[in-house]
């Protein structure tokens, strides 16, 4: 039988050396590109021929918006996203006194390239786009919390049931920064953007990781009731390996069906897949990897014994 638990501090080093590029990325400017849902703003789906997304992008310079991002989603089509768009004013007795900004952008494109079609148009006011990010916030945070406690209640006839619910949630922050990494890495090469569609798919991909990791631990309670006696990282060790080809068959059935919705699924949810793969590859590798190993950190209490093996050094170097 292999020694997974016997190595688990390579398979923390991994984590750390994956995690550590993205935090980078992260932490620079551009980290993270806001979608409008996040940022506010308006979104245009445009249908123009023979234009290049340069072209584009000067004529909305002219227009007065020189932050507009043009990208090519199709033959001819492309989404064009600017700052929030001035409305139609309107006199005392409801007249029109100047259009939208949105209908003299498109009278303005018209003239200068030809026929334009309007595909879409979407529009999310810097408010509305505070009140998403503090909800989605919120709605991670809850997620966290409850799967805190209820692992805390469905492990109570564990010994220190607490433990297990704690390394799910660690596990999950692991997965959750190295989504979120991986996805600032590839949005400074690709135009991938931190959108509604984005905390939908993490909050799946939390669910999915959770679940994968019940199942180790679940495995985990058994043979602890079955074993009292055997040592814990045998049992986890072994509750691991009876577990991991489940978790690895589901996880590439998964995969599977996510990469073909990545090749052929279109530009609309690419995003959405590309979080989806990076986080259930994540998360499967830390409820194998990481949350059964902190287990066993925990019940040996090497974080304490590491404490004071570093105090102790401190004061022998201050002596």
């Amino acid at each position: 039988m292999l020694d997974v638990v016997g190595k688990r501090y390579l398979y923390f080093l991994i984590s750390a050396l994956i995690i550590l590029p993205g935090l980078v990325s992260l932490l620079m400017p551009g980290g993270v590109r806001l979608g409008i849902d996040f940022a506010g703003g308006a979104i245009m789906t445009l249908r123009v021929d023979d234009v290049t997304p340069g072209e584009l992008r000067e004529a909305f310079a002219d227009l007065g918006h020189p932050e507009a991002i043009v990208q090519r989603s199709g033959d001819g089509v492309y989404l064009v996203r600017t700052a929030p768009l001035e409305p139609e004013q309107r006199d005392e007795a409801g007249n029109v006194v100047a259009p939208s900004e949105r209908q003299r952008i498109e009278e303005a494109l018209r003239q200068r390239f030809g026929d334009l079609d309007v595909l879409a148009f979407d529009f999310v006011s810097p408010v509305i786009a505070r009140e998403v990010v503090v909800n989605a916030l919120i709605a991670l945070g809850a997620a966290c919390v409850g799967i805190l406690v209820y692992l805390w209640w469905a492990f109570r006839k564990v010994k220190q049931a607490y433990r297990y619910g704690t390394c799910a949630v660690i596990a999950l922050v692991h997965d959750t920064l190295v989504t979120m990494g991986v996805y600032s890495i590839l949005g400074r090469f690709f135009p991938l953007e931190i959108d509604a569609m984005f905390v939908t798919a993490m909050l799946t991909m939390i669910g999915f990781s959770v679940h994968d990791t019940i199942v180790v631990f679940d495995r985990i309670r058994e043979n602890l009731l079955r074993y009292p006696s055997e040592q814990f990282e045998r049992v986890v060790n072994h509750s691991i390996m009876q577990t991991v080809g489940r978790s690895l068959n589901t996880s590439l059935t998964v995969l599977l069906t996510l990469a073909a919705l990545a090749l052929f699924g279109g530009s609309t949810i690419r995003g959405f897949v590309v979080v989806l793969i990076v986080g259930i590859t994540a998360g499967t590798y830390s409820s194998i990897f990481n949350a059964s190993q902190l287990l066993v950190v925990w019940e040996r209490d090497e974080i304490r014994r590491w404490w004071r093996a570093l105090r102790g050094q401190e004061q022998m170097a201050a002596a």
